[in-house]
């Protein structure tokens, strides 16, 4: 993931809206939420958070895709470990056993294999 990438998803996160929808549709796996179901979860109007889902969709962190007559949102995981494995690029500066607690909730959130799916 490039500076500006990390900055832009930073920015996204930056606001307790954005990252509470963020965290929903991380929480909501591959099948993703729509949109009616978030704004009942978390209690924001329509407009507010269609809003929010264009900033966090520009950002890369989600994505969707329509399905019928509804509009699925699901968290981006390749983005997300992108930003984690950005952050933590240049962890511990050489000291590795500084690093390991937070390498290893990294770990446990890689994204799924086609094959794990199955």
């Amino acid at each position: 993931m490039k500076e500006v990438e990390v900055i832009g998803a930073l920015a996204a996160l930056a606001h307790p809206v954005r990252l509470k929808v963020f965290r929903a549709l991380v929480v909501s796996g591959p099948q993703g939420l729509t949109p009616g179901v978030m704004q009942d979860g978390l209690g924001v109007p329509a407009a507010t958070l269609s809003f929010h889902l264009k900033e966090l969709e520009r950002s890369g962190l989600i994505t969707q895709q329509r399905e019928s007559r509804s509009i699925i949102y699901t968290a981006n995981y390749e983005a997300l470990g992108g930003l984690i494995r950005f952050l933590m690029e240049d962890c511990c500066s050489g000291n590795p056993q500084i690093c390991a607690p937070a390498a290893a909730v990294a770990a446990c959130c890689a994204p799924a294999t086609k094959e794990e799916l199955q």
